[in-house]
């Protein structure tokens, strides 16, 4: 069983292509929502709240740790196809959002100091346009994948749902999004695990996925520590 749930390929559905062809959607509303006029839904909370560079790195490694996991974990197909419709649905719903409701995230005019935090911060800002705030894509893709993982095991979910939170966090103290934006996307996410992945009952899925779901974690935990360890080397190198 544990054999046949590591070779057991994955089947390349329509819902998928459509999943992979939504992504430059977001570059191309920021674009146009960019030109127009902007929304900043802060609350007194968003004022109280520091810039903290150093949360840029629970930002991004997490945010991949988590983005990365389901790729791994949910492979049984009933349960990977509501996976990837919990994620057209937050995805089409935000996109619909930033175009009725364009906003601009909070962030300073600069960035003060030169290490590593700092520097990451401003590649994070580069690349990322400013706008697209509300509801938060980036928690709501988080809180999704933790719970589609939760769906094949209790408490690599529950690990995963804890990453989501400071993913969450990260994004106030990163100056990416307002909270509003949070709790927007964590309803969001739990709106369509209660629709898509809720229903999906754990027997069904192979034991041989669920005994290594917790390898698979930590295996993928290893990436981003990788993937982390390659930005500093960047650092390093570009010093």
């Amino acid at each position: 069983m544990i054999v046949e749930s590591i070779t057991r390929p994955y089947r390349v559905t329509i819902p998928m292509v459509v999943f992979m062809s939504l992504i430059p959607v977001y570059i191309v509303i920021a674009g146009r929502v960019s030109i127009g006029a902007l929304h900043r839904p802060a609350l007194d909370w968003d004022h109280a709240l520091p810039l903290a560079p150093a949360w840029g790195l629970v930002y991004g490694a997490l945010y991949m740790f988590l983005i990365v996991l389901p790729v791994f974990v949910v492979r049984q197909e009933g349960l990977l196809r509501r996976t990837v419709y919990a994620y057209l649905t937050v995805w089409i719903v935000a996109y619909l959002a930033f175009v009725l409701y364009p906003t601009e995230a909070p962030r300073p005019v600069r960035i003060e100091g030169n290490g590593f935090a700092e520097w990451g911060l401003r590649i994070l800002y580069d690349a990322d346009p400013p706008y697209n705030c509300f509801p938060s894509l980036h928690v709501a893709h988080s809180f999704v994948s933790a719970l589609a993982c939760y769906r094949v095991h209790r408490r690599l979910g529950v690990v995963a749902v804890g990453c989501g939170a400071l993913v969450a966090l990260s994004t106030l103290f990163t100056k990416q999004h307002y909270v509003a934006d949070v709790i927007a996307g964590v309803l969001m996410a739990l709106v369509a695990y209660g629709i898509f992945l809720r229903p999906h009952r754990r027997d069904q899925i192979p034991e041989g996925d669920q005994r290594l779901a917790p390898a698979f974690g930590v295996g993928v935990a290893g990436i981003a520590v990788v993937g982390v360890a390659g930005f500093w080397v960047a650092y390093l190198l570009q010093r």
